[in-house]
């Protein structure tokens, strides 16, 4: 399609979940993905047959939220089978320790009370415990307390199950939330009911951390997009969003070469209008959308014919990062792609929901010696290259 023709885009009957405009413009659709992406199963039939769901991505052009117009929360499945943890990454875990180590700092939890509302497996408030706070509660329906080794047990409890707006007694001096809000379909809604959790506790600090979907438009990442994901957020957006649900932003920044969103803010009071953060970025969102729409087919193209050339050259390829990358990825090219390697222990031996694809061990390359390496994410190039060197395998290594 040629550059300067817009891509067509569907009017939807929804209205937007950010801001209640009625109106949201599709421009992606995939019809059947699989509905999780860190389910762990251990039969690669089952794998394979896992339920699936549609994805359609709507635009808001009020408040340029993204959403999956399609998204069933009943077939997202947030349970003790779920294993989305990156803490097993030195490069992930220094990222997460200096974030910790900031907020408390920053915003003086020595010695006070964090919440943290979806807290995967607890990693992030352990390390909040070692940064100085006093006392921590993590919420999310697949936290593993057995897991959680630290010499901070006394001060954190942890709950296996959702948040809701009725946990006001849970509320301290800060309350955090890392990689959830994409989760969410109503995001109006929940981050209200953060809001009316918080009441009149107003030097509540409020600590996000979210993928930036204006890196996903203008990279073209096929693979960051998927149906856990029912929200997709820019800087614009997700200050629009906090400010409509009454809070105001400290900071917002980039972080994580590029990749996450991190959004810091404090509620004001009711009636009272935040002071806008001031990024308007609803032109630049709409220019990448159809960007996006313009060269998805071609980036996905680009893959499978690589891939294929490779494999009809008896060459083999991996991917690395058995994670929600990799079920987008692999639902494009995973026909000639050998497996999935992820240095987590408790994703190997498992397989991959959608495609049936087995997680490997770093080591099993030794035993494979594929011939391309993908990264899902080439934050991690260094640290693949130092495993890849250590098991003897001379294969080339490329992220996406």
């Amino acid at each position: 399609m040629s550059s300067d023709i817009k891509p067509e885009r569907t009017l939807l009957g929804v209205s937007c979940p950010a801001c209640r405009h009625d109106g949201m413009n599709g421009f992606h659709h995939e019809p059947s993905v699989p509905a999780n992406s860190n389910v762990l199963l251990d039969d690669p039939a089952a794998a394979r047959a896992f339920p699936t769901g549609a994805i359609t991505l709507g635009h808001c052009p009020q408040c340029g939220f993204i959403s999956n117009v399609d998204f069933d929360d009943e077939l997202a499945e947030y349970s003790q089978r779920y294993e989305e943890t990156q803490g097993f990454s030195a490069r992930f875990l220094e990222f997460a320790t200096d974030l910790a180590t900031h907020w408390v700092y920053r915003y003086d939890l020595t010695g006070k009370d964090v919440l943290e509302i979806g807290c995967g497996k607890g990693e992030f408030l352990v390390l909040m415990a070692d940064a100085g706070i006093g006392s921590g509660i993590g919420i999310d329906p697949g936290v593993k307390p057995e897991r959680i080794v630290t010499q901070h047990a006394d001060k954190l409890t942890w709950m296996p199950r959702r948040f809701t707006a009725e946990d006001d007694d849970l509320v301290g001096d800060a309350i955090v939330c890392r990689h959830t809000l994409e989760h969410i379909p109503n995001v109006f809604g929940f981050l209200s009911g953060i809001r009316r959790a918080i009441g009149d506790r107003l030097d509540t600090v409020v600590l996000f951390e979210l993928p930036d979907t204006q890196r996903i438009l203008d990279e073209v990442a096929f693979w960051d997009v998927y149906y856990e994901h029912c929200a997709y957020f820019t800087q614009g957006s997700v200050a629009r969003l906090f400010e409509r649900c009454g809070f105001e932003i400290l900071d917002l920044r980039l972080e994580y070469d590029g990749q996450y969103l991190i959004v810091e803010a404090r509620p004001v009071a009711e009636g009272t209008i935040p002071r806008p953060w001031g990024h308007d970025d609803l032109e630049r969102i709409d220019a990448a959308i159809d960007h996006f729409a313009r060269e998805f087919d071609a980036m996905t193209s680009t893959w499978r014919s690589r891939l294929a050339a490779l494999a009809t050259d008896n060459k083999t390829s991996v991917a690395w990062g058995a994670n929600s990358k990799a079920v987008s990825f692999l639902a494009v090219t995973g026909d000639h792609v050998a497996g999935a390697v992820d240095i987590n222990p408790h994703k190997q031996g498992t397989y991959i929901a959608g495609t049936g694809h087995e997680i490997l061990a770093p080591a099993d390359l030794a035993r494979l010696q594929p011939d391309l390496v993908v990264a899902m994410n080439p934050i991690y190039l260094a640290e693949i290259q130092a495993d890849l060197d250590r098991f003897g395998v001379a294969a080339e290594l490329v992220g996406l």
